[in-house]
């Protein structure tokens, strides 16, 4: 396994490329990703600004802007639980994606919000369980649910499906998610 991390220095946030990729190869195995997956860490430290995304899946390219991996509480530093919580999202997703059994989720740009939404919190909670706890994930995750999919029963019980499940398909994601949007008070 190969994990690369660019820029290999930073200047403008004082992060560790060899941290980053120390939590990417523990993850890539914590998730069950091939050991021989090579793997790219691509991160703009010229934005505080916080998007991640998988740019290619073949090679395996992650793009995240510096403030995805910023500790809150000390900026321009590196939070390596925050980065755990979005790296390990990330590859979980790809893990997802690379089992025939799951699914054929669209592409990352064509995927509604509420079933993105959806996902994070199945990927959120497998990570959890996997023995990465951020200080918030549940609750802030629930939140982020509700604002897309409501504030009802049917919304809380369909996040309590995802965010403890381990074996769903991509069917399953999206009918929870769409369900929990049907049921919304008008």
């Amino acid at each position: 396994m190969t994990v690369t991390v660019t820029p290999d220095t930073f200047t403008m946030v004082m992060y560790d490329a060899s941290e980053i990729a120390s939590i990417v190869t523990e993850l890539i195995t914590a998730v069950g990703l091939p050991a021989d997956l090579d793997v790219t860490i691509e991160i703009d430290e010229n934005t505080p600004l916080g998007r991640a995304s998988v740019e290619s899946y073949d090679p395996l390219v992650l793009r995240l802007e510096s403030g995805a991996l910023e500790n809150p509480k000390q900026p321009r530093h590196l939070s390596r639980t925050g980065s755990a919580d979005v790296l390990g999202r990330l590859l979980l997703r790809v893990n997802d994606r690379r089992d025939p059994a799951f699914g054929d989720p669209p592409d990352d740009g064509d995927i509604p919000i509420a079933h993105s939404v959806a996902w994070d919190a199945y990927c959120i909670g497998r990570l959890v369980r996997l023995g990465y706890r951020h200080y918030d994930n549940r609750q802030r995750r629930l939140y982020h649910f509700r604002n897309r999919h409501g504030f009802s029963d049917t919304a809380d019980d369909a996040f309590d499906k995802l965010w403890t499940s381990d074996d769903l398909t991509w069917a399953d994601i999206t009918r929870l998610s769409d369900e929990a949007i049907e049921a919304q008070p008008a």
